[in-house]
C-alpha cells in the first residue's frame, strides 16, 4: 500500500533525484499517463458501474453518465423485470435500419450505437417508457496531493511505483539498460495484477472451501 506523499518520494529515491529536478508537478503527469494506461490494460471489477435510466417514449437518444468512458451493455428492462440485452451497431446502420427517428410509436428497442461522446441512439425508437440499464467502465479519481489515496495506489501499489519510474526515466534521459530493467518489472507488475483479478473473477465460496452446512445423507 502506499499513498501519494510514498509514491513521490519513491520515484525521487529510485531514480536517485530531487525535488529540484522532480518536483511533485513534473511527477503528476507520469502517474495520470500510468492510471490511463492500467485503465486501458486491465479489465478490473474497480473500473465498472452501473446506471439505470427511464427512456422517453418517442425519443431515441439515451444520455450517458459524466464519468463515463466505454459502455459494457445496454439491456432493456419491463414491468415484469425480463431483461433483453440491447446489440451494439454503427451509426450507419442504425440510419438504414431506422431512418425516421421521430417516428412515434415505432417498437421496443433493439440495437444502440454511439450518436456522440455523450449519447447512445437506439433503435427502433421507443413506443413506451422502458427503464434501461446501462454497464460502463468509468475514470476514477485520480491519485494527486488532494486525493491520496486510490484503489490501485493501496491493492497495486507497484504497478503505479514501476510505472512512473519508467516514466520518469523515459523524462531524465536515463539509461537504456534501466529503462529496460523498469519496462520488464511495471509489465511484470501489471501482469500480476490482471491475472489477480482474473482470480478474484472466478472464484466462489463454493469452489473455495468456505466452511458450510452439512447435509445428512439420505443413504444408512
Amino acid at each position: 500500500m502506499t499513498d501519494y506523499s510514498d509514491l513521490t518520494d519513491n520515484i525521487r529515491n529510485y531514480t536517485e533525484t530531487s525535488t529540484n529536478v522532480l518536483s511533485n508537478s513534473v511527477i503528476q503527469p507520469f502517474i495520470e499517463s500510468i492510471e490511463d494506461k492500467v485503465r486501458r490494460t486491465v479489465d478490473l471489477n474497480y473500473y465498472r458501474k452501473y446506471d439505470t435510466a427511464t427512456l422517453t417514449v418517442n425519443n431515441p437518444y439515451l444520455p450517458l453518465p459524466s464519468d463515463w468512458e466505454a459502455t459494457r451493455y445496454v439491456q432493456l428492462i419491463d414491468g415484469s423485470n425480463n431483461r433483453t440485452y440491447l446489440i451494439q451497431k454503427d451509426i450507419s446502420f442504425m440510419n438504414e435500419y431506422a431512418p425516421d427517428s421521430t417516428a412515434t410509436g415505432a417498437a421496443t428497442p433493439k440495437f444502440y450505437a454511439m450518436w456522440d461522446q455523450d449519447t447512445h441512439y437506439l433503435a427502433p425508437t421507443p413506443n413506451a417508457a422502458l427503464t434501461v440499464e446501462l454497464a460502463y467502465t468509468y475514470k476514477p479519481p485520480g491519485l494527486t496531493s488532494t486525493n491520496t489515496s486510490t484503489w490501485l495506489s493501496q491493492n497495486a501499489p507497484n504497478v503505479l511505483l514501476y510505472g512512473c519510474i519508467l516514466e520518469a526515466l523515459g523524462y531524465l534521459k536515463g539509461p537504456a539498460d534501466m529503462i529496460q530493467y523498469y519496462d520488464k518489472m511495471y509489465n511484470q507488475s501489471v501482469q500480476a495484477l490482471a491475472t489477480y483479478e482474473m482470480g478474484r473473477d472466478r472464484r466462489d465460496e463454493f469452489r473455495d472451501g468456505v466452511i458450510r452446512i452439512p447435509l445428512e445423507s439420505r443413504n444408512p
